[in-house]
């Protein structure tokens, strides 16, 4: 699981608070009904479908538990809007190695790099915070070093 006192922002609290009004209303019900066609099949120990749907069913438990530990412990960070400050929460565009980028600095439970919500954690996001527009950071990754210019923060 996750450690305490975990960084959020608003908007990823309310996601998660979507996710998990979802998973307990929906997809709990929906599973439950998918575990019971399947033991009408008959014998569970060839039943396929009885065991995927058993996986699906804890996966959403475990879920469900995870995201209630996560809100459990959430430390909901607004976005101070400095302007030129990357917090958490912000909206930076930087340059990286000569190609432009563009991050939403966010705590570890919320980040989704490939949507470019970046971890506060991760070594990119670690040097971000607190560097002002015209900075150059360095960040340490597991590939080697990254030359970091920040270009805007919103």
């Amino acid at each position: 699981m996750v450690e305490k006192n975990i960084s959020l922002t608003k908007i990823g609290k309310e996601k998660l608070q979507t996710e998990l009004e979802d998973l307990k209303k929906n997809k709990r019900s929906q599973v439950i009904d998918r575990i019971r066609r399947a033991k009408d099949y008959g014998d569970l120990s060839e039943n396929a479908e009885y065991e995927d749907a058993r996986n699906e069913q804890s996966f959403i438990e475990g879920r469900i538990q995870e995201i209630e530990y996560v809100l459990k412990y959430a430390d909901v960070v607004e976005n101070a809007r400095s302007g030129n400050i990357v917090n958490l929460g912000s909206e930076v565009e930087v340059m990286i190695e000569g190609d432009k980028e563009s991050y939403e600095v966010v705590g570890s439970a919320e980040s989704d790099p490939s949507s470019g919500r970046l971890s506060s954690e991760s070594p990119i996001g670690r040097v971000l915070l607190g560097a002002k527009v015209g900075d150059e950071v360095v960040a340490e990754t597991p590939s080697g070093k990254l030359k970091i210019k920040i270009l805007k923060v919103k």
